[in-house]
Order: C-alpha cells, then sequence, then structure tokens
C-alpha cells in the first residue's frame, strides 16, 4: 500500500477512536498513548506524526470536526495544511494539504466562555500562540553548563538559550532527553520556560528554609532546591505518593540531599516561604495540552478558585513573621489568579504584597501578581503572586 495511503487510513482510524472522547475525557493525553501501544508497528516517526496531527485536530476542534462525518476527506485536508510542517509530518502534507489553507474566525479555536476571563488570549499576538506548538525548555542544574551543551552537539540536537533566564534553554528539534549522561546524571530537567521564570520573580534567599506545598513531581521543588543551596533546605509535601516518589527519584539524580519529602505537615512548623503552586484549570498549558480547551468548564474554574484559596488560608500560618508565601497557578483566568490574590489578602491583613523582583517584559497587575503570557517568550501560561508576612 501506498505510504501515504496507509497514513490517512491509520489516521482516520486513531481519530474515530478518539472522537468520543475529546469532549469529555480531562487524560486524553494518556488514551493517546495508550492507543499508539496497541499499534506495534508504530516506529518513533510514526508516533511524531500522529501525535503531531491528533494535537492539531484539537488545537482546532470547530473547524475539523464538522467535517469528520460526511466530509472526512476534508477534515484531513485541513489538518494537512494545519499541522507543523516537520520531517514527520512533510509527506502527509505533500499529499494533503491540497486546495486553499482553511480559514475563518479563529477566536472559534478558543471556548466563547473564556474571553471574559482572560480578554488578551482573544487578541494577537496572543492568540496566534495558543494555535501554535510549545517548545520543549529545559533547565540546567549544573554549574558546568558547557558539558551539556557539548554532549547536545555530538548527538547533533541544537540548544538556543532563552534570553532571560541563563538555565534556561529550548532544545531545537524533536528528541528524547533522557537518553542524555546530562538527564541521567541529574544535570538538567524538562521545565518550561514559563515555569521556570515564576521563581524567578520571587527573592529566595541562599540558606533559607521553604516548603513547596503542592510538589508534585517535583520540577520547582529543585528549582526551588538550586535557589537556597546547600546551606539551605526545601521540604516537599504532595497527598500523591506517586508523585513524591518521582520527586524524591529526581532529587536523587541531581544530588539535592537538603530536598526531603512530607508525606504529612507539622502544624507548628515555620518556614522563611512557602510556595503554593496550586492545583488550576490549566488554561495557561493549553498549547500544549488542547484537549483541555474543550474538556474545562466555567464551573471547573469556580472550583479549583475555591480549593486555591483555602490552601491560602491553610498554609499562611506556615510562614514566620519577615517569611514569603508564594501563590502560583497554570492558570490565565483572572478569577484563579488576581481574583484569588486579592481575596487573599482582604482576608489577611497580616500579609503585603511583594512587587516581583523581575518582570522580564510583562506588565505587573494593578493590584498583586505577575501573568506570563505565552507569546513573549514562547513558553506555557502560569501566574504569580508573592506575600510578605508582617
Amino acid at each position: 500500500m501506498d505510504a501515504a495511503a496507509n497514513q490517512h487510513r491509520v489516521f482516520r482510524r486513531l481519530l474515530e477512536d478518539l472522537r468520543p472522547h475529546w469532549r469529555r475525557d480531562p487524560g486524553l493525553p494518556a488514551r493517546i498513548q495508550g492507543l499508539f501501544a496497541t499499534h506495534r508497528e508504530f516506529g518513533s516517526r510514526d508516533r511524531r506524526l500522529y501525535r503531531e496531527l491528533l494535537y492539531t485536530t484539537l488545537r482546532h476542534l470547530p473547524w475539523i470536526e464538522p467535517h469528520l462525518v460526511g466530509a472526512a476527506e476534508e477534515a484531513i485536508r485541513r489538518v494537512a495544511w494545519l499541522a507543523a510542517d516537520t520531517p514527520a509530518t512533510r509527506p502527509f502534507r505533500a499529499a494533503f494539504a491540497t486546495g486553499e489553507p482553511p480559514s475563518g474566525d479563529r477566536t472559534e479555536l478558543l471556548p466563547a466562555w473564556f474571553r471574559a476571563h482572560a480578554p488578551e488570549l482573544f487578541l494577537e499576538p496572543e492568540l496566534s500562540a495558543q494555535l501554535s506548538r510549545p517548545p520543549l525548555w529545559i533547565r540546567l542544574q549544573t554549574d558546568s553548563p558547557a558539558s551539556v551543551q557539548a554532549e547536545f552537539e555530538r548527538l547533533g540536537w541544537t540548544l538556543a538559550p532563552s534570553g532571560v533566564l541563563p538555565e534556561a534553554f529550548r532544545v531545537g528539534s524533536e528528541v528524547d532527553v533522557t537518553r542524555t549522561d546530562a538527564w541521567q546524571e541529574g544535570r538538567l530537567e524538562v521545565q518550561d520556560l514559563g515555569s521556570q521564570l515564576l521563581l524567578a520573580t520571587v527573592a529566595v534567599s541562599p540558606g533559607s528554609r521553604w516548603l513547596d506545598a503542592c510538589a508534585g513531581a517535583g520540577g520547582k521543588t529543585l528549582q526551588l532546591a538550586r535557589l537556597v543551596g546547600p546551606r539551605g533546605a526545601v521540604e516537599a509535601f504532595d497527598i500523591r505518593p506517586a508523585a513524591l516518589a518521582e520527586l524524591r527519584r529526581r532529587a536523587n539524580r541531581g544530588g539535592f540531599s537538603w530536598v526531603r519529602t512530607l508525606t504529612r505537615l507539622e502544624p507548628a512548623a515555620s518556614y522563611d516561604g512557602v510556595l503554593i503552586d496550586a492545583p488550576c484549570s490549566g488554561s495557561g498549558t493549553w498549547r500544549r495540552a488542547p484537549h483541555l480547551k474543550w474538556v474545562t468548564s466555567e464551573a471547573d474554574v469556580a472550583a479549583a478558585a475555591g480549593r486555591q484559596l483555602q490552601l491560602l488560608r491553610d498554609h499562611a500560618p506556615r510562614v514566620r513573621p519577615g517569611g514569603q508565601l508564594v501563590y502560583s497557578t497554570c492558570s490565565l483566568s483572572r478569577r484563579e489568579n488576581e481574583q484569588i490574590a486579592a481575596a487573599f489578602l482582604a482576608e489577611h491583613p497580616g500579609y503585603v504584597p511583594v512587587p516581583p523582583t523581575g518582570t522580564f517584559g510583562f506588565q505587573p497587575a494593578a493590584g498583586v501578581g505577575l501573568t506570563v503570557w505565552p507569546a513573549r517568550h514562547d513558553s506555557d501560561g502560569f501566574f504569580v503572586a508573592a506575600f510578605r508576612r508582617r
């Protein structure tokens, strides 16, 4: 069978398998990986091709979905035009990106209800950023970055400095960085640039003691550990044991002996700083996880906001006088960001807002906090606010 015709057939089948789930399943990426696992004939190039085609579909779902029943060839043609031009997709695009490229009101490709939460997202350049593939960013956690760069050069991979953070580098091709010695030896971590910028807006003193109260698998935990240094301490808590186990593996690999994981919090603990990287609706990650645009509702945002404010209430007593409470999300909704920060300050007169130590070209909020918009530095979207206890 002709290679392009086979790709067409396989892609159609993948679409049919996923179509019942893409407006209801928050775990769609895992479902996609599961589908790939059933195709043992897929090589790495096949996975890159079909991943790009499926994520292109999800980014542009209102332009694709109506054609899947009755006009599937038009759906395929549109996906071929809209997919990124990569070595893996090039033959597919050459075969099926016929006629004129699809066009229309691109604001239709974001949930209409979200305009009230983040109107900037519906304007350029943010709108274009939302419809493009995000790059892979890494954070170097070594004082000898040249060794990492040399290994990438030997592998024929490119690294480009971010221009805003000395330890942040963009990986220039689709590669598996976990294959490198630098990864195995803990000299790099995969972490989006926007995520890295959050702690760069906060004054973290070497030798200080911090709690990462919603640590997850520890991306920011390890960045925090680099900032406090071996004379400091970072304690990491999460309600998910599997996430803490992964954090311990990463901390051991990086040699961060001053990171300790907690399975329960000490009520009387007093920290120089507490980081609350709060669970959120995830709208800042819509570039990377476009299915979330179609499974997230205003009710989800409201529920997340309630949990976020409660987390701030719960952890505020754990900050020593003069210490900092840092709140962050991977959301772009004002209802999870500025409004939560304002509500916390209104309830807690013992805290005052702290201006960011750096803005990286973003405009601080009128009240408190800084939003990292994706377009400026080609990152995911985030929010951060810092408060100092009197």
